[in-house]
């Protein structure tokens, strides 16, 4: 069998220093925000080239911290993907703004620069884009169009740690910007964890405010905060994983490669990668008989998953705001996005993997035509 991922062999070369980081912060007795919050914030930092890292409990909670950083008013547009993961989506409805879906690139699957612009009303405040899949969005023009209409950008990196736009990391390109280090993520803890990281310092101020109660100091309270805050084990955890990041993003690129250039054409494959710009958290292909495909290559020993196999306009959550009156996009106006959630099939690809798991993968897949 060939599993699409294993979390206890993903982290197997890591146990011994895991238990050792583990058992250190047990025995400190300091288990929030401490020294090893901090150590992991500065870390992250200097690897992305960034100026400030704020570690928070979870992706979405680094997604709503950041909005909320900018005190939109009620009911200011946002502009995000259609086809994300329905956390980017979430974020922006429970600060009570409102969500403005735009169609992807179908060829990258991240959000279409020549769609934003139609979609930017007088109460656009912000672009929330999100780097799907690990491919980085076209940021040069995404900014150019942000600058002109001088709007807020929040990258959603939480798929994309180590991509690069124009030799630049993801995650330094926007106002604020927010990370998740869930498990499965190329960069992953060993529970919930995430970050924001941003270049404007008065922003970071506020955001580690905004994440401990609207607190600097302990029982003064300064603003209405939240109880978000990355805590010691993970952060340690963090640490000891994120040296091996390029080393792990390297070798899913390498996999990558192997399905660019075996699997059949008549696969919907990602556009090839430029040097780092797609980290391939995830392998996407696409195929008319997506649901067919993978039973035969479960039938074979292959496991896949499906990014995602319902849109956000089609969950029942959003359906409710819009027979509120409270949304009014609908799936159907989305022809790109029902297409990718209907036909997109995720290929195991994973630190677990070697490329003789790839190959026989390939080969089942192209035996399926």
């Amino acid at each position: 069998m060939i599993e699409y991922e294993n979390l206890a062999r993903l982290n197997e070369p890591f146990f011994a220093h895991l238990e050792t980081e583990a058992s250190t912060a047990i025995r400190s007795g300091w288990y929030i925000l401490g020294s090893r919050v901090a150590g992991f914030e500065q870390e992250f930092a200097d690897y992305l080239g960034a100026e400030n890292c704020i570690g928070v409990a979870s992706g979405l909670d680094a997604l709503i911290l950041s909005l909320r950083a900018f005190d939109f008013e009620y009911g200011s547009e946002v502009i995000v993907p259609a086809n994300t993961y329905i956390a980017t989506i979430l974020a922006i409805l429970h600060l009570n703004l409102t969500p403005i879906l735009v169609e992807p690139d179908p060829g990258t699957y991240n959000i279409d620069p020549n769609q934003i612009a139609k979609c930017i009303t007088p109460k656009t405040r912000a672009i929330m884009v999100v780097h799907l899949y690990g491919k980085a969005c076209n940021m040069t023009g995404i900014m150019q169009i942000a600058g002109k209409h001088q709007l807020k950008v929040i990258e959603d990196c939480a798929q994309a740690h180590g991509a690069e736009h124009s030799g630049k990391k993801v995650g330094t390109f926007g106002d604020c910007n927010a990370f998740s280090f869930y498990p499965t993520k190329n960069l992953g803890a060993l529970g919930d964890a995430g970050a924001i990281v941003t270049n404007n310092s008065a922003l970071a101020e506020k955001i580690r405010k905004l994440r401990n109660y609207g607190s600097a100091v302990k029982y003064h309270n300064e603003m209405v905060g939240y109880n978000s805050r990355l805590d010691e084990l993970q952060a340690a955890f963090l640490s000891v994983k994120l040296p091996h990041l390029d080393k792990i993003v390297s070798h899913k690129q390498e996999l990558a490669l192997l399905y660019e250039k075996h699997l059949d054409i008549r696969f919907k494959k990602p556009i090839p990668a430029n040097a780092l710009d797609n980290v391939f958290h995830i392998y996407p292909i696409r195929h008319p008989a997506r649901d067919r495909l993978r039973a035969y290559l479960l039938e074979r020993g292959i496991k896949t998953e499906v990014h995602y196999p319902i849109s956000p306009l089609e969950q029942p959550a959003l359906a409710q705001l819009r027979q509120a009156g409270k949304l009014k996009q609908r799936p159907e106006d989305f022809p790109i996005t029902q297409e990718i959630h209907q036909t997109i099939l995720s290929l195991p690809i994973s630190p677990i993997h070697t490329q003789a798991n790839i190959i026989q993968v390939i080969d089942v897949l192209n035996s399926f035509l």
